[in-house]
């Protein structure tokens, strides 16, 4: 073999080795495209230059990368929406002075000591006190001019408000107006050009938008959380008047009435409150909506009080035996249970067991819901209420008026003799409606009729709700007027049919199905 031979053809196990590298260099080259194309990279990580793996061979055509979706809410986003909102939360100090008993030195207060020589020898000596209790909450200026808005609970009682703005500034605040019944509070300093946080359209609020809480918590003042809207709509038994945002956001004791905001920076809620078990937070608070709160606001500051629209129907929940009672396929609308006299209902044509499905243009498919639209309607507004009777749908017109003070409505059922149902109303002992029961049972003794003295222990209307004091006012749709007539209405009942019962309880009437 000679020299020249040997440069222009290297031997073979040589170009075996050189075919070998080629083909590992290419599936390489091959093996990193694919994985791009796939997203199996790592983020950040680039593909090598094919030029630089093998300089003899064609480089590769370049990779074409789709950019990833990317959520809103940036971190620099959640920056800006600190920055323009934190200067116009502030902190409230509330101080409320009272009196209590006790002497106010220690051995006098020690449960001990007094145990010892007895309450009646430190009643001769001991003089009330003067106690102070002062509370934190937080607030939330909406005008520049030092209107700010915070929660009942935090000023409602004070003596003495006390605001703190973010530059430290401290003044002295008067009370405008509260409202227990939302839990809405306004109060007002004397200030010119303060920061200011603009309203947002709560009712466009949807469940996992990004919210951020900003309050002073444990009197950390300046404080920022994140989270998401948990639900909307909520009732949790806190005010009267409730529809409650919830969200996982950290809200905690001295949160009340600091703001929720959007990603935008703008107002949705007041937070009002939190469930917990321990004091702290476990991801479920709960806020006003920014909707309500300056609807409350605006009457606040314009007359010191809140008007509330009145339709004057008792409402309940539809649920799905309920339903099935009406000849309804779905369990949107709300079931009414009783129309009151004089109310616009009544003169507008309402009958029980309408079903209302829209109010005022919106679809209400809750109690609480319905009762919160008709409280925050105009007085003297004209609205269209859309309902379901006997399974056709039906329009009424009626004009809104204000909520009276009282609501109650008595009833008008006749007496006569105590009976026992039979059937699946078997469960029940009746009897008529005496000024004994009433005094038993907590009933006014002008109203008369049929009413429940004993519930069967672990029976199916016990199951459902059925209470001892209940009146009966109709068995399915059937008025009952006396206990012979509910005995006969019951007698005739097939033991596996279900029984639609109207019952009086406390002042209202309900729906309640009994299913055997």
């Amino acid at each position: 073999m000679n020299q020249v031979d040997f440069e222009r053809k290297p031997p073979r196990g040589m170009r075996r080795w050189m075919v070998a590298a080629t083909l590992l260099t290419v599936g390489i080259v091959i093996g990193f495209v694919v994985a791009s194309d796939l997203g199996w990279l790592p983020a950040g990580h680039a593909v090598p230059d094919a030029s630089s793996i093998a300089p003899t061979l064609p480089v590769a055509r370049p990779v074409s990368t789709a950019p990833q979706p990317v959520l809103g809410g940036s971190n620099q986003t959640f920056v800006d929406i600190a920055k323009s909102v934190k200067p116009a939360v502030v902190n409230i100090y509330a101080t409320k002075s009272g009196r209590s008993e006790g002497s106010g030195t220690a051995p006098f207060d020690d449960p001990l000591f007094r145990k010892f020589f007895g309450d009646e020898f430190f009643k001769k000596y001991e003089h009330p006190k003067e106690r102070k209790e002062r509370g934190l909450g937080s607030g939330v200026i909406v005008e520049s001019n030092g209107l700010i808005i915070t929660n009942n609970h935090v000023v409602g009682k004070a003596d003495e408000i006390r605001v703190t703005l973010s530059d430290k500034r401290e003044f002295k605040a008067k009370l405008i107006g509260t409202d227990p019944k939302t839990d809405v509070a306004v109060v007002k300093i004397e200030a010119t050009g303060l920061p200011t946080v603009a309203w947002a359209d709560s009712d466009k609020l949807e469940v996992g938008e990004f919210v951020l809480a900003v309050g002073n918590p444990f009197g950390l003042t300046q404080t920022v959380t994140l989270g998401i809207v948990s639900a909307l709509g909520r009732a949790a038994g806190i005010a009267e008047y409730e529809d409650f945002i919830q969200t996982d956001a950290a809200i905690n004791p001295g949160n009340s009435g600091g703001a929720l905001v959007n990603v935008r920076g703008e107002l949705v809620g007041i937070n009002t409150a939190i469930f917990s078990q321990s004091g702290g937070n476990m991801g479920i608070g709960f806020a006003v909506p920014s909707n309500m709160a300056q609807s409350i606001m605006g009457q606040l500051v314009q007359t010191g009080k809140v008007v509330r629209g009145w339709l004057g129907v008792s409402i309940q929940e539809l649920t799905p035996e309920l339903s099935s009672q009406f000849g309804i396929t779905e369990t949107k609308g709300v079931l009414v249970s009783d129309v009151m006299d004089d109310s616009p209902a009544k003169k507008a044509g309402f009958e029980r067991a309408d079903v209302i499905i829209e109010y005022d243009g919106k679809s209400m498919d809750s109690p609480t819901h319905l009762r919160n639209a008709v409280a925050q309607t105009a007085v003297g507004k004209k609205v269209v209420v859309k309902i379901i009777r006997d399974k056709k749908p039906k329009t009424i017109d009626l004009t809104i008026v204000e909520q009276p003070k009282s609501m109650s409505q008595s009833s008008d059922e006749d007496g006569g003799d105590s009976a026992t149902p039979t059937g699946i109303l078997s469960s029940l002992d009746v009897r008529e409606l005496t000024e004994e029961l009433a005094g038993r049972f907590g009933l006014k003794s002008s109203e008369r009729g049929v009413v429940i003295v004993r519930v069967k222990p672990g029976s199916t209307a016990e199951e459902l709700g059925v209470r001892e004091g209940d009146i009966v006012l109709e068995v399915n749709r059937q008025a009952v007027t006396s206990v012979k007539t509910f005995e006969r209405i019951a007698g005739k009942l097939p033991k596996d049919q279900a029984v639609l019962l109207l019952l009086k309880r406390q002042g209202r009437t309900i729906y309640l199905t009994l299913r055997p």
